[in-house]
């Protein structure tokens, strides 16, 4: 599984809305609204790297309100969320 971490800026006025349609895009597991240099947070969680280029610079970035974004590529996962998805999916710790 390749995760890749979205940090995105976007209209004040619309970011909520910003939001939902980044949430509503296939291979979006997550969108948080966050405090700091970026408004929003998302998460991409896809089978192959290919897929991060089609869902971010081809869907997510052309998002209405959505002014800048920095990608994130994820090396290995500790958290508890990606250990048991990787699991469901039949994956071992040797894979």
């Amino acid at each position: 599984m390749v995760t890749a971490i979205v940090h995105i800026n976007a209209e004040v006025d619309k970011i909520p809305e910003v939001a939902q349609k980044i949430a509503a895009i296939d291979g979006v597991s997550e969108v948080y609204s966050i405090t700091g240099a970026y408004d929003l947070l998302a998460m991409v969680r896809v089978s192959a790297y290919e897929q991060v280029a089609e869902i971010i610079p081809g869907r997510l970035n052309k998002v209405p309100g959505v002014l800048h974004t920095e990608t994130h590529i994820a090396f290995r996962a500790y958290s508890r969320h990606d250990l048991d998805a990787a699991f469901s999916l039949g994956l071992t710790e040797s894979d």
